[in-house]
């Protein structure tokens, strides 16, 4: 079984149109998703991700912030084990980001022998 990483970009339920009710609802929605990965043994680990941050570029410049387009950020990512990257692209159809039109982008982690 290998790892993949889940990069979650947009669909951010923070949005000012979400009412705390309907966050709430939502991170209900993520807790559950996680809890059942974690059952069938897929769930490795994964954090959301908090708005702030640097974006540091090869020559030297230092920007406040990961501020592409709001659709574009980055907001949280997600390891989970699968047989192959087709199994893998499956489960993240469940995941609840697809809710705020959010996407997930399913890569398998390399392993580097040292």
């Amino acid at each position: 079984m290998s790892e993949f990483l889940y990069l979650f970009r947009g669909g951010d339920a923070r949005d000012a149109n979400a009412s705390p009710d309907r966050m709430q609802e939502h991170m209900g929605k993520w807790m559950k998703w996680m809890e059942e990965l974690g059952k069938q043994g897929k769930f490795a680990g994964g954090l959301p991700l908090k708005p702030e941050g640097k974006t540091v570029k090869s020559s030297g410049i230092i920007t406040e912030g990961p501020y592409a387009e709001g659709k574009e950020i980055v907001g949280g990512y997600l390891i989970v084990k699968a047989g192959d990257l087709n199994e893998a692209t499956e489960i993240s159809k469940g995941c609840p980001i697809f809710e705020f039109e959010g996407t997930v982008e399913v890569r398998e982690i390399q392993s580097m022998e040292m």
